[in-house]
């Protein structure tokens, strides 16, 4: 029985090859000139950190694990609560089948908010990253679980070429040894470790994931690795700061609060005063 992993990626190639018929890649490249240059999203998350982590806020409708978990979903909205609740980047969720995303949201968001929008979503062909900087972001995901080593190094040029931060993704020890060694090419600071805590097979969560995995990597892979998925908690904020991690991606946790912002300053505590005056 295939996985829920095996059947988003099935779903994807299709996905991308309608698109690909509906919008030419040529036409992408020719939009891509047209609009300004991405925003450091590498930057955003490598910083040392005003609070405990830095924080990279997902603006998430549904997931095949919980359903619909936001129904009065507004992404601009969302989008500037995190701004004003000092959030330092933003993951939007752009795949439509099984999270009820769209690539539009980008656009929508980056009107309203000047952090930089990371594209989260399976990707599978370089087609999607030229699709991504067409529609505004400034990041990517790249899951080493679903990509080859030589599909991830290809990836890493085109979206260097392009300006972009790419977000490679692990999920355990096996594809952290594939691909510790590529983050940072074809330039530094193009590219950043992420763990996510979620078993994207059993889609169970343990942030135990995160501390394991970082144990594994040398000081110098160290310095700008992001946890993802399950962080609920200020004391599991307080065990990740604490290994080591610059930063942290939380979607659901948010995405299923009465008051967004207040529970942003429930897992990191309140932006220093110096800074909420700057921003």
């Amino acid at each position: 029985m295939a996985t829920v992993l095996e059947k988003i990626v099935d779903v994807k190639k299709q996905e991308v090859e309608l698109r690909k018929k509906e919008v030419p890649v040529e036409e992408l490249q020719t939009r891509i000139l047209t609009i300004n240059r991405p925003r450091n999203f590498y930057s955003a998350v490598a910083k040392h950190p005003i609070r405990k982590v830095n924080l990279i806020a997902e603006i998430k409708k549904a997931s095949p694990s919980a359903g619909v978990i936001r129904p009065d979903f507004d992404p601009a909205q969302i989008a500037q609560i995190y701004t004003d609740a000092g959030a330092d980047a933003l993951s939007i969720l752009t795949d439509e089948t099984f999270f009820q995303g769209k690539l539009d949201y980008i656009q929508d968001v980056k009107r309203v908010s000047p952090l930089p929008v990371l594209r989260k979503d399976f990707i599978i062909d370089e087609y999607q990253i030229y699709e991504a900087r067409a529609y505004g972001a400034d990041a990517i995901l790249l899951i080493a679980e679903i990509l080859s080593s030589s599909q991830i190094l290809d990836m890493l040029i085109l979206a260097s070429t392009l300006k972009m931060t790419s977000l490679i993704e692990v999920h355990n020890a096996d594809s952290l040894m594939q691909v510790r060694k590529t983050v940072g090419f074809p330039h530094e600071r193009y590219s950043l470790l992420g763990i996510n805590n979620r078993d994207l097979h059993s889609q169970t969560v343990d942030i135990g994931n995160t501390l394991r995995l970082m144990n594994l990597l040398d000081d110098e892979s160290r310095e700008a690795v992001v946890s993802e998925s399950g962080i609920k908690t200020a004391d599991d904020i307080e065990k990740l700061a604490a290994a080591g991690v610059s930063a942290v991606l939380i979607g659901e946790t948010f995405m299923r609060a009465d008051n967004i912002a207040q529970k942003i300053e429930e897992l990191l505590g309140p932006m220093p005063a110096a800074s909420q005056e700057q921003s």
